[in-house]
């Protein structure tokens, strides 16, 4: 998450440096793509003078009526750099041009200076809700006319040219932040697939891991709002649970399949798993984002326990991170359902029963609390969905 906010950051400052060598010039040359005004009036005179004032400048389309200014504009709206529009005009009063052109969405990139000597407060009221830019009354001085018309076509074209950045900048980070996700997808399945293929867990372990994690995690922001995770965040810490035991890899075989009970020494290297993962995850890593700092406590605290009798560190209470709480108990549990420790799996209704009852070691209480509330959960999860066969959708 903090990579992906470092890009956006990035790309705003980028844009922002790029914006500010745009010249005047260059926006107006930029605006000879739309290079039409369209002046809607009913009077032939005020027609005629908005025509002298930039006919040198700009294709000139008039309209004496507001249905042929809807026509028009329904034509050639793409051509036209600003609508000079009457307030009172036949067939079609300004407002309902303004209100045509609302619904339509012209009002986004069309500018509308209305033109009027009859407008009251109510009536400027109106057009500027209807998203109006300017107001300009008879009678007019040319230069002004033609100084503010310009400063407004230059202020559209500038906000079009930085939406149009905007909506490409932002493409792009959608399309890198896809290829993070399949990238951290692929990785996860590899290292999942060594772990498997050395034998060191059933094919299905991950996969119930990562589903069990979902339904605990989504119950804990559910009922403990105060850790501020969000949909994404749980979404990296699903993905990072399945990497729990990753460290496994390093542990030699004769330790990790051994069938009688481990020796001190044996069973010091085994609980290694968790520091040989972490270095394995180090030597992975491309930047210090959060999915890598979610797979790192992840591996390295998931054999913590709440009491401080836990290893690697022998943290205690919150000093675990919440997560790797969750992934202790969630592979706590699994062991049991699935009989990946004992010979005989439990029922999840005795599993969770076990855990609560602390037989497999203390955990948080609000972590117990979530296990409890997710019992339905994960009876359809392990007994009718799973069945140690299937597989997740995250």
């Amino acid at each position: 998450m903090i990579r992906q906010l470092q890009q956006y950051m990035r790309c705003w400052m980028e844009l922002i440096d790029e914006i500010g060598k745009i010249t005047k010039e260059k926006i107006m040359g930029d605006n000879m793509k739309k290079n039409t005004i369209l002046i809607a009036d009913d009077a032939d005179i005020n027609r005629e003078m908005l025509k002298t004032i930039f006919e040198e400048q700009y294709q000139i389309i008039e309209a004496a009526d507001g249905e042929k200014t809807i026509e028009i504009l329904e034509a050639k709206q793409n051509q036209i750099a600003v609508l000079f529009l009457d307030l009172i005009m036949p067939k079609k009063s300004g407002l309902d041009v303004l209100e045509h052109m609302q619904k339509k969405g012209y009002m986004e990139y069309i500018p509308v200076i209305m033109i009027t000597g009859e407008a009251t407060a109510e009536s400027d009221e109106k057009a500027y809700e209807y998203g109006a830019s300017d107001i300009i009354y008879k009678p007019f001085a040319p230069k002004v006319v033609m100084r503010r018309t310009k400063n407004i076509i230059e202020l559209f074209e500038g906000r079009s040219y930085i939406k149009h950045q905007l909506e490409e900048r932002t493409n792009e980070l959608m399309e890198s932040n896809r290829k993070i996700k399949k990238s951290n997808k692929f990785f996860i399945d590899t290292l999942s697939s060594v772990i498997e293929l050395r034998g060191l867990e059933s094919s299905e372990h991950s996969r119930r891991v990562k589903c069990f994690t979902k339904i605990i995690m989504n119950n804990l922001v559910r009922f403990y709002p105060e850790y501020n995770l969000s949909d994404e965040d749980v979404r990296l810490i699903v993905e990072a649970s399945a990497l729990h035991d990753i460290g496994k890899i390093a542990v030699p075989d004769n330790v990790l399949l051994k069938k009688e009970n481990l020796t001190k020494e044996e069973e010091e290297e085994k609980r290694k798993h968790t520091i040989y993962g972490c270095k394995l995850l180090e030597n992975l890593k491309q930047n210090d984002d959060g999915f890598y700092q979610y797979c790192y406590d992840v591996c390295r605290y998931h054999h913590e326990k709440y009491d401080g009798k836990g290893y690697p560190d022998g943290l205690r209470g919150d000093e675990i991170p919440i997560w790797a709480q969750v992934v202790s108990v969630v592979d706590c549990f699994d062991s049991l359902v699935s009989g990946r420790v004992y010979q005989v799996p439990y029922a999840v209704d005795e599993a969770v029963r076990v855990i609560l009852a602390g037989e497999c070691g203390v955990f948080s209480p609000k972590i117990l609390d979530c296990l409890e509330v997710s019992k339905s959960e994960l009876f359809q999860a392990a007994e009718l969905e799973l069945s140690y066969a299937g597989s997740v959708e995250n």
